[in-house]
């Protein structure tokens, strides 16, 4: 059974959007994104620097756009998803990528989203300087424990002994000075503590964004963040994609479901690479691929082949 995932902030590379403008129509579906977010992509993806995407309010958009364009590259519709694909889930603001690429949202309206997210979540991140850290190696609980006792929030739990650390930015030098037994910490290149109380501010903003919009069922089975539960009802997964930017991602839950459903091959969309990383330690057995380029493109389209097997959401719903 074949999995379709879609990273979150962070992933992004400067750069990394050239070699996909060579394919046909991608350049056009770019400037019609642009104008629906008001933010140039195409030169985003291509000549900015490290520091301009790693803005909040770019890079999610950027990002939701990369893995449109990459995903639309192997399934046209979410027609072409439901016969091809078991599962589909994004980290973090990934997870805007897959209601796209599923049919939850139409792609106009989740960079029109995306935007106001990234926008939202911007502003919530400027009222105090915040950031995150990922926690690598030691024992989960005592890791937890450990960031609780500094007050930092264990932000995402992504399996693979891997835990991203949220708070102040004196709650996050004291864990550089105090690091959990047998871990190691690397700071990250974002602009604020996501998924934390520190957001609280831009699930109203979301709130408002989401009211009105046309939402649709998903065409395959969508796993969220929240618990690594399917969902198969449209608008509570638009429910819970507002309430997630305050709330801890769950990618090792995510993980722990996709074995549960018989995965056997995992594609992330561009620009793709730390899923993959995650699955490849947390999913052994598991083949995995990483769609960077467009040189990617045909070693997916054999993966798909080989491990396609068609799901029936309808049947599997998990509402709160």
């Amino acid at each position: 059974m074949l999995v379709l995932v879609a990273p979150g902030q962070g992933a992004q590379t400067p750069g990394f959007l050239t070699p996909w403008l060579d394919l046909p129509g991608v350049t056009e579906r770019l400037a019609e994104w642009s104008d629906v977010t008001g933010l140039d992509l195409v030169h985003y993806g291509t000549k900015a620097d490290a520091d301009e995407i790693r803005d909040t309010a770019v890079a999610q958009p950027l990002l939701v756009a990369a893995g449109l364009v990459s995903a639309q590259q192997l399934f046209a519709t979410p027609a072409d998803v439901a016969g091809l694909v078991g599962a589909a889930a994004g980290h973090s603001v990934g997870e805007i990528t897959a209601a796209a690429v599923t049919g939850v949202l139409d792609p106009e309206s989740a960079m029109a989203v995306v935007r106001r997210r990234g926008l939202a979540m911007a502003e919530a991140a400027a009222v105090t300087e915040t950031g995150m850290a990922a926690v690598l190696g030691g024992d989960p609980d005592s890791v937890v424990a450990h960031l609780e006792r500094l007050g930092l929030t264990a932000a995402n739990i992504n399996g693979a002994g891997q835990i991203v650390a949220a708070g102040t930015a004196e709650q996050l030098a004291a864990l550089a000075g105090n690091k959990p037994e047998k871990a190691r910490v690397i700071p990250l290149k974002v602009a604020g503590a996501f998924h934390t109380h520190h957001m609280a501010p831009a699930v109203a903003t979301l709130e408002s964004a989401v009211t009105g919009l046309s939402v649709e069922n998903p065409s395959t089975r969508y796993v969220s963040n929240h618990d690594g539960q399917v969902v198969a009802d449209g608008r509570e997964i638009v429910r819970r994609l507002v309430n997630q930017v305050s709330n801890p991602v769950r990618w090792d839950l995510c993980m722990d479901t996709f074995k549960e459903l018989g995965v056997t091959a995992i594609i992330e969309v561009s620009p793709a690479g730390t899923l993959a990383g995650l699955a490849k330690r947390a999913l052994p057995g598991v083949q995995n691929l990483a769609l960077k380029t467009p040189d990617d493109l045909d070693a997916a389209r054999t993966l798909i082949a080989e491990h396609a097997v068609p799901s029936t959401p309808a049947a599997e719903s998990s509402a709160e």
